[in-house]
């Protein structure tokens, strides 16, 4: 296993590693530090079965199966498929691209720790990869807040609403469509700390997000509005971003605890994209015995 980190602010290239072998303890432990330390592991040159991406990713935590249960793979439940590819005039993914700054799965009780994005179709346009992901480092976000904002917001938590992401998705003309009442009792309000401590690496981050923070709770609404606004704008600044440039048979293993992303919506519905994805909670990364045994021992 060689790690590589990128001379950019977010990011390591992985070498040496196959992720359709299970991994042994120590190897385990090393990515899961290098996840924290890097907030983006890329694994090339990858070749995986749907079965071999879901048996990695379940040992970081649960997988998350997407709200309206469509576009999974067929024989493994817990892989999505993201593709603007039509077969027959059926879409055999979830096409949406674009979906401005976001955090996946903070609207949740039990936060999302990690995604993982398996690279099987690249858009490209004469020669030029199209569709990358862009990302931006909470850690260094939060450590250059000025001091008298990290002390208001030391103990303050905000609401993060699933509705708040879907209905912009509508708005650009999604083909999602409307949640049904009981999709919508399934990802309720999730209430969470603005500046929580990373229980890999111990620093604190910004974890407040525009795809689906709604207000501060507790805060007059003009208040929160006043500082949710500026967080946005501050956690977006160009210095703390990094962008993916996909090749097939990258993994793509990002950590939603430290960073927030986008993908780009740069290529047209006649530049194939396929992807596998997992999205895996934090479970287990908070549970105290399993960081004991994973995070903790020599």
């Amino acid at each position: 296993m060689n790690v590589i980190p990128n001379s950019q602010i977010l990011g390591a290239r992985v070498e040496g590693l196959d992720l359709s072998q299970t991994l042994d303890d120590a190897t385990f432990r090393a990515v899961l530090q290098a996840l924290g330390r890097h907030g983006i592991l890329c694994f090339p040159n990858q070749t995986l079965a749907a079965a071999q991406q879901r048996d990695f990713c379940a040992r970081l935590g649960f997988i998350q199966y997407p709200v309206t249960g469509k576009f999974q793979d067929k024989q493994v439940q817990e892989v999505g498929i993201l593709s603007n590819i039509v077969e027959n005039g059926v879409p055999i993914g979830l096409a949406d691209a674009g979906q401005d700054w976001h955090t996946d799965m903070s609207y949740t009780q039990v936060k999302g720790f990690a995604n993982a994005l398996f690279a099987m179709r690249v858009p490209r346009r004469e020669g030029r990869v199209l569709g990358g992901t862009m990302f931006c480092n909470m850690f260094a976000a939060y450590d250059d807040l000025p001091t008298e904002v990290k002390d208001r917001l030391k103990d303050a938590k905000a609401v993060h609403d699933f509705q708040k992401f879907w209905d912009a998705m509508l708005a650009k003309g999604s083909a999602r469509g409307d949640l049904t009442p009981a999709q919508k009792a399934s990802r309720p309000p999730a209430l969470h700390p603005i500046t929580p401590v990373h229980p890999i690496v111990g620093r604190r981050s910004l974890y407040c997000n525009p795809g689906y923070a709604m207000h501060i709770e507790g805060w007059a609404k003009a208040e929160s509005d006043e500082m949710l606004e500026f967080l946005f704008q501050h956690q977006l600044q160009p210095k703390y971003q990094w962008t993916h440039q996909w090749t097939e048979g990258d993994f793509l293993l990002w950590d939603n605890l430290g960073t927030v992303h986008q993908a780009l919506a740069d290529y047209s519905a006649e530049e194939p994209r396929l992807m596998k994805r997992c999205q895996i909670m934090a479970d287990k990364v908070f549970d105290p015995a399993w960081q004991q045994q994973w995070l903790r021992a020599a």
